[in-house]
């Protein structure tokens, strides 16, 4: 009963692995990575403009203060929405994986261990963001409520650090897909022995 239900559900699967053409969470990490940075660089600019005021003058930009921190604002809430997505169609899609056992990536880890540490640091990045966007929205709504500044400079350190998390954490996903294969449609038809350019027009 079990073998026919796996043989079944193995019948609907790409050469990818999945049950569609494209990895979906691949796709969202990059919208939440692009977001997140919009987010914090916004209101880095936002919080020099002072000393930039000039150069948005002379390009001929009619640009203020409040609105850079608007962009910053809604680009964290976004990211933090989207990355709910994102981690869910990870956890799915590592569920769906059949990492091979006998490699090693260049940081020295098997495939399942780059997984596991994937999927770990992606919920606490989750975690990390979220709170990013509670503390953004405290300091916006609350303690910065009449100030000019929106957001304190420990508010921005703390972004550019889980931007570095964000890096390392995504060399891993990177690791995953192009040194192991995961749900890698070329890299699974290569190991067939199938003809790429047949296979996939």
């Amino acid at each position: 009963m079990n073998s026919e239900l796996i043989d079944q559900v193995s019948a609907h699967m790409g050469a990818n692995g999945l049950p569609y053409g494209i990895p979906i969470h691949p796709n969202l990490v990059h919208l939440t990575l692009g977001l997140f940075i919009i987010g914090i660089v916004f209101d880095l600019v936002a919080v020099l403009f002072p000393i930039e005021k000039w150069l948005f003058n002379s390009l001929g930009l009619n640009v203020e203060r409040a609105q850079l921190f608007e962009v910053g604002w809604y680009n964290m809430v976004a990211a933090t929405i989207v990355t709910f997505f994102t981690v869910a169609a990870g956890f799915y899609e590592m569920l769906l994986a059949t990492p091979p056992a006998h490699l090693t990536s260049s940081w020295g880890l098997q495939a399942m261990e780059t997984m596991m540490w994937h999927g770990v640091g992606g919920v606490f990045l989750l975690a990390f963001m979220t709170g990013m966007t509670f503390w953004r929205g405290w300091q916006r709504y609350i303690s910065c409520k009449d100030s000019d500044m929106q957001v304190r400079w420990i508010y921005i350190f703390a972004g550019v650090f889980i931007m570095a998390l964000l890096y390392l954490h995504g060399t891993l996903g990177a690791q995953l897909a192009a040194e192991f294969g995961v749900h890698n449609t070329a890299d699974k038809l290569l190991r067939m022995g199938q003809d790429i350019n047949a296979a996939l027009k």
